[in-house]
């Protein structure tokens, strides 16, 4: 009896000893598994998890509580009764002069770009608003007052006065980007929300688009949508490169054809905004256009390179300084014009009263003539 007993408590030991390497090494051949309810899933480390997250999500983390919504209203008059447009209406019942007032609103983005409250964006998105508010991404709200903007870069400067230090932008260094980059846009497409895109930048210093004055876009196909104008095109360290502004859409809808403008020209028209409440530019008063083969050839130019005088303003400095129509404009003391942005740039960002010297060539003959820098006129709005 006692050898079958040690027989039998051996042969327990040994199956219970299969069962538990069978359930470690090889759960699956067990028949209850099957049919337990757990389902077994693969999942990866917490450290290679953190590998694939460093990176864009990090940039994006960095820069996101920095972007604000815009919501912006504005009272529109209009009289009560269509009639009452109807001059004949007017010349029987005379003006009644009742006007009801509407709201209409809009929404954009910006960026902060000082923790005490002073925040970029876009001329337009700002323009004739009665009434901003700013919503930041941690779900602070405030109203927000304009101290300045400048429509011929779209560019506005508004401020928020909280009692709290706020998360302002790094600014990047846009001259050192390439066509390639991986680049976020974080905006409020539609007013869903704070919203992060990724693209690359398609192109530079994108021109002559009509879109503003002063134009130098870096172009992206990052997914910018209404919503996302004024606010952060930034690269893969988090940094400010661009301020998003337009897209070309026949639909209003993202094309992956978007245009930021450089932080560099944004920081610039900010600072003089906040010193002074607007931007003051050079100016000389002279139509230009760029100098084409045909032209070349019809002014008996060969080779030169510059830009043709059009027009002359009367009064200007240019006129004061003997430029004429027909003169092509070749440097502006050391530096050379070679088209129609550069020539614009170049005297915009000198200070009214300089005197510079405008190297030009004339019936074949190059003339040195000083002139003295004006201050460029408001546009017309």
């Amino acid at each position: 009896m006692r050898k079958h007993w040690l027989l039998f408590t051996q042969a327990v030991t040994i199956a219970m000893a299969l069962l538990f390497i069978i359930q470690t090494l090889k759960p699956e051949l067990l028949p209850s598994a099957a049919h337990s309810g757990v389902v077994t899933l693969l999942e990866s480390t917490p450290a290679n998890t953190e590998a694939k997250v460093v990176g864009l999500s990090a940039a994006a983390q960095k820069a996101m509580p920095s972007v604000v919504n815009i919501f912006t209203s504005t009272n529109i008059k209009s009289p009560i009764n269509p009639l009452l447009e109807d001059p004949r209406f007017r010349f029987f019942f005379g003006d009644p002069g009742e006007m009801e007032s509407q709201t209409s609103s809009s929404l954009g983005s910006g960026v902060i770009v000082s923790p005490d409250g002073y925040i970029l964006t876009n001329h337009h998105v700002v323009e004739a608003a009665d009434q901003i508010e700013v919503a930041l991404a941690d779900g602070h709200k405030a109203r927000a007052h304009v101290i300045g903007s400048d429509p011929e870069t779209d560019l506005a400067v508004i401020k928020i006065d909280l009692s709290v230090k706020l998360p302002s932008i790094t600014f990047g260094h846009p001259e050192l980007a390439h066509v390639g980059d991986l680049v976020l846009a974080i905006g409020n497409p539609f007013g869903v929300g704070q919203t992060v895109t990724m693209g690359i930048v398609s192109a530079l210093k994108r021109d002559h688009l009509g879109l503003s004055t002063f134009e130098n876009f870096i172009q992206t196909d990052a997914a910018i949508n209404p919503g996302n104008s004024g606010g952060a095109l930034v690269d893969i360290n988090g940094n400010l490169i661009g301020i998003n502004s337009a897209i070309y859409s026949p639909n209003g809808g993202s094309l992956g054809i978007g245009f930021a403008i450089p932080a560099s020209t944004a920081k610039k028209t900010m600072e003089q905004i906040i010193q002074n409440g607007s931007v003051t530019r050079g100016w000389i008063g002279a139509g230009i256009q760029e100098l084409t083969p045909e032209l070349s050839e019809s002014f008996k130019l060969g080779n030169a390179t510059g830009v043709l005088i059009t027009e002359i303003i009367r009064k200007s400095p240019a006129e004061q300084a003997g430029i004429k129509t027909g003169d092509l404009l070749i440097a502006i003391d050391d530096k050379t014009i070679s088209d129609w942005n550069v020539m614009l740039e170049t005297v915009a960002s000198l200070q009214p009263g300089k005197v510079v010297t405008a190297k030009i060539m004339r019936n074949g003959s190059i003339l040195n003539l000083p002139v003295t820098i004006g201050k460029r006129p408001k546009p017309k709005m």
